[in-house]
């Protein structure tokens, strides 16, 4: 079973400052922005930690649960945990990344279809 996603608290504020956190956590690190999209639910194969700069980030978890992560948060998301992010929402973040991005193959947001047994 996959461990839970969260969303706590932070006083990084800025990009410089959610690289540097990402870097020490041993995590790659990028900043984007993102819109959210109409979306399939899916999973990652990696976990993934999420500085919000400016916006709100909000994801809806397969069991109807929905986080919202707004500027000085970092929200969480362990590898096999099912979600969709919720379209309407936009924000600026720095993402970190369990695994390299340049060593991934095939779609980054996995099917439902191909998610192993237990999780």
């Amino acid at each position: 079973m996959a461990a839970d996603p969260t969303v706590v608290a932070t006083d990084i504020t800025s990009e410089e400052a959610a690289l540097a956190a990402i870097a020490d956590m041993g995590y790659f690190g990028v900043a984007l922005d993102t819109v959210g999209a109409t979306e399939d639910f899916h999973w990652h194969d990696f976990d993934v930690v999420l500085f919000v700069l400016s916006g709100e980030a909000a994801a809806e978890y397969d069991e109807g649960r929905v986080l919202n992560a707004t500027p000085g948060t970092l929200a969480h998301l362990p590898a096999f945990v099912v979600h969709r992010d919720l379209p309407g929402t936009s924000y600026r973040g720095v993402f970190g990344f369990s695994t390299d991005p340049a060593t991934w193959e095939g779609p980054v947001n996995r099917p439902l279809s191909e998610l192993p047994p237990g999780r």
